[in-house]
């Protein structure tokens, strides 16, 4: 049986929350278990320092990050679990690569161009604020995906761009030297469920509206019951495809509990006891883990042991595969 191997990177600049959790780590943990999938996870904290200056927010993203995949179920020993940083043929097979891609690429890359925008309508320099790893951070992302010959990357829609700049620049490595790079797919999950936030808009740190995953029961009571509702009172029936509470059920409940809570909703439950069952339901999914996570934390070398061994197998990928590189473009040894 032949397998696909999947990639999947995780920025480390914020604390996981309830959108990553249904969006991101459950999918990805759950086909990491499928035999016909060879799963490469990883800590993206390269790409931390494009939108990050603070070095302790970075290490404890880190932290966090790691010991919420952990703590979820991830087994190390069938997924390759590490961090980017670890493996240092990436920066080498960045810099290779840099001097394959087109400028004219990298000027197309949506975060460039609404930089640019932004300080436009601004009206300063369009470059003002934008670094290089900005500006060439597509192809950091096409190495890590190209270094471990990923055949698929699930992405949300706005990322697909970055796949097909991979594509392209393997494409062109490819023509110029030697066919060593496997072209990757994008993967869109669109049955995978985009949370909202606190406020009715996409559960996002840049809109401070998330529910960190592994609250304390009363500190995750009180996040949900902030969660913004209209003012409909109880007795009236409300409109369970336009509710935050009720989309968030959904991702947590099984199809018959969803059922029974639109019913509710068409009955008229009120906001008080929809989000007192919420907090139930979330809480009790996620109380065994919260404890699993808690227990990492507190247990720093444990964690950082893992990612040490994740690095090691990682690098029998990365190393013979960059030796290959080296030698296409001439920079191998002589004998």
């Amino acid at each position: 049986m032949s397998t696909q191997r999947v990639l999947t990177g995780i920025t480390t600049t914020g604390t996981p929350h309830l959108g990553n959790f249904v969006g991101a780590i459950r999918p990805a943990i759950a086909a990491s278990n499928d035999p016909a999938v060879e799963s490469f996870l990883f800590l993206a904290d390269y790409h931390a320092l494009i939108k990050c200056q603070d070095p302790a927010q970075v290490r404890q993203s880190s932290k966090e990050i790691a010991a919420t995949w952990l703590a979820l179920g991830l087994d190390t020993e069938r997924a390759v679990f590490y961090r980017q940083s670890d493996i240092p043929e990436i920066p080498e097979l960045t810099w290779i690569l840099c001097c394959n891609a087109a400028k004219g690429l990298m000027n197309r890359a949506h975060a460039y161009k609404a930089a640019v925008q932004a300080n436009e309508e601004a009206g300063e320099d369009p470059d003002f604020g934008i670094t290089m790893g900005l500006f060439s951070y597509p192809v950091l992302m096409a190495a890590d995906i190209l270094m471990f010959g990923a055949h698929q990357v699930p992405v949300g829609r706005d990322q697909i761009q970055h796949v097909e700049m991979a594509r392209d620049i393997a494409q062109r490595f490819n023509h110029n030297f030697a066919p060593l790079f496997t072209l990757p797919e994008a993967v869109v999950e669109d049955h995978v469920a985009v949370l909202q936030g606190l406020d009715g808009r996409k559960m996002s740190k840049s809109y401070h509206n998330t529910i960190p995953l592994f609250l304390p029961e009363k500190q995750l009571r009180k996040a949900i019951n902030k969660i913004k509702t209209n003012l409909l009172e109880p007795g009236e029936p409300k409109d369970a495809d336009d509710s935050t509470v009720f989309q968030i059920w959904s991702a947590f409940a099984s199809a018959q509990e969803t059922a029974r809570m639109r019913a509710d909703f068409e009955s008229g439950i009120a906001w008080g006891e929809a989000k007192r069952q919420l907090f139930e339901l979330v809480n009790e999914q996620l109380a065994p883990a919260r404890e699993r996570y808690e227990a990492l934390m507190s247990d720093p070398a444990h964690i950082e042991a893992v990612l040490k061994r994740g690095a090691e197998r990682a690098r029998e990928h990365s190393a013979p595969l960059l030796a290959q590189v080296r030698k296409a473009v001439g920079i191998a040894e002589m004998c």
